[in-house]
């Protein structure tokens, strides 16, 4: 008896374990849950933030190109120096800078020779030129901001479309399932009553019609839901696989499915990228102007140089020698600085042409702005519509579930008994079974107009905390 005892104890941790297994496997998704995991794997969410990353790396940079040139330099040479009187021109560098007295003959004499200086350059006045290619690149970091914030918007948008729709699926799939049961019932209470001679032989060809078309609207539903599983999987970032779902959805309607938005139409993640699009090409054009006006520049050099041949070479060619050390210490030191100011005026010209078409794409954006505005003002118009006209739907749907139930049991009780016909009792399996489709589709509907607030007005809170 303990023995027995034991193996019941086991048998119980093995079933309970197999229970939480289950369990853990069967975790349902909630809404939250799902929009969590779409922007933490969605590519083109990762592929924004990789994108505003990059402009704010821009940006520093930017910054930096204010800073002055800077430049060491130190070259060591071995050659000859024989002159010539008579024009040079090294075009891009590919002569020698050789320097020496011009004699009559050509020599061999070869030294060492060293240059080392330091170089400053700073374009310090531009016109603000500087300064308005730092706010260009401040505008494309503020778009790219609004890029990823309306990204983002869009997916948790899109993530609860998915959402509700496999919900929507799953719920016509059970519709059809208890479709299917009905009609199976039906089958064989038919076929009882015809196998008895109580009913014509043809009942049972009609019911098992039903079965059929039942069961092919089950399996038209279970694809349904495959497809849905696969495409929330796809905004999840996560492979196609099964989701159970928050029920939540099914069970009751939006606490408040006229709640106010937040957000005005001018606050709308979308339209505030479109907002900052106009702003980065102002400042275009604006950066583009100051490319007409003139660059100041300070500049500064200082030098030394050494060479092995020494002062009288040129009356004394012996007078040189080919050591590294006399070549490589520097003897004579020069330092120059100064300001320059350059000014091509022939890029007012270009400058000009440049600036217009800055300004006409601005205007582009803006038209385009205007219009999405225009489309985001009538779906909000729209969206209050929708709410009212899913929850007529929803609160007029029970009527017709329980008036549809209740015929079915009746015909069917009428049925069983011979007051009614086969024809009778399958339209009122046909009824029942679209009031249950008209109320999970009405369920669902209310909160797919509350989404559709939500993606009107740019307020993702109208639908997310309506629970």
């Amino acid at each position: 008896m303990p023995r027995l005892l034991f193996k019941c104890f086991l048998l119980g941790l093995l079933f309970s374990g197999f229970v939480s297994s289950s369990n853990a496997q069967q975790k349902v998704l909630t809404i939250k849950d799902a929009e969590q995991l779409a922007l933490a794997n969605y590519s083109s969410i990762k592929a924004k933030t990789s994108q505003l990353n990059a402009s704010k790396a821009s940006l520093a940079e930017v910054k930096s190109e204010y800073l002055p040139d800077f430049s060491l330099s130190a070259q060591q040479d071995y050659g000859t120096v024989n002159g010539q009187t008579g024009p040079l021109y090294g075009y891009k560098g590919l002569s020698v800078a050789s320097a020496g007295p011009s004699l009559p003959h050509q020599n061999w004499n070869a030294a060492f020779g060293s240059l080392y200086l330091a170089n400053v350059n700073w374009d310090f006045f531009a016109f603000g030129r500087s300064v308005e290619k730092i706010k260009v690149q401040n505008r494309l970091v503020t778009q790219n901001e609004s890029d990823l914030a309306q990204e983002q918007f869009q997916h948790q948008v899109r993530v609860a479309a998915a959402y509700l729709d496999l919900l929507a699926a799953q719920q016509l799939a059970r519709a059809q399932q208890d479709n299917l049961n009905r009609s199976i019932e039906l089958q064989k209470v038919v076929i009882a009553r015809v196998k008895n001679g109580l009913n014509p032989g043809v009942d049972s060809s009609l019911a098992n019609a039903e079965v059929s078309s039942a069961r092919i609207a089950l399996t038209t539903a279970r694809q349904t839901v495959l497809d849905q599983s696969n495409q929330l999987a796809q905004y999840l970032g996560l492979t196609s696989q099964s989701f159970l779902l928050d029920s939540v959805f099914v069970t009751k309607a939006p606490e408040n499915a006229d709640k106010a938005a937040i957000l005005g139409t001018a606050g709308h993640p979308i339209l505030q990228f479109y907002n900052n699009r106009i702003a980065v090409s102002d400042e275009q054009a604006k950066y583009l102007k100051t490319l007409a006006y003139p660059t100041f520049t300070l500049f500064g050099v200082y030098q030394g140089r050494g060479s092995g041949f020494s002062a009288g070479y040129g009356s004394d060619q012996s007078a040189y020698s080919s050591s590294y050390g006399s070549g490589a210490d520097p003897t004579r030191y020069n330092y120059l600085f100064g300001v320059g100011l350059v000014w091509n005026l022939t890029s007012t010209l270009r400058v000009r042409n440049q600036v217009r078409s800055q300004q006409y794409i601005s205007e582009q954006y803006k038209h385009e702005y205007d219009l999405v505005d225009q489309q985001l003002r009538n779906q909000q118009s729209l969206a209050e519509s929708r709410i009212a006209s899913a929850l007529k739907n929803y609160h007029e749907v029970p009527i017709e579930v329980k008036a549809a139930s209740d015929a079915y049991v009746q015909k069917s009780a009428l049925y069983k008994n011979g007051l009614a016909n086969i024809v009778d009792l399958t339209q009122s399996l046909y009824t029942l079974n679209r009031a249950e489709v008209d109320r999970d589709i009405a369920n669902n509907n209310v909160w797919q107009a509350v989404l559709y607030k939500a993606a009107a007005t740019g307020d993702f809170g109208v639908f997310i905390n309506n629970f």
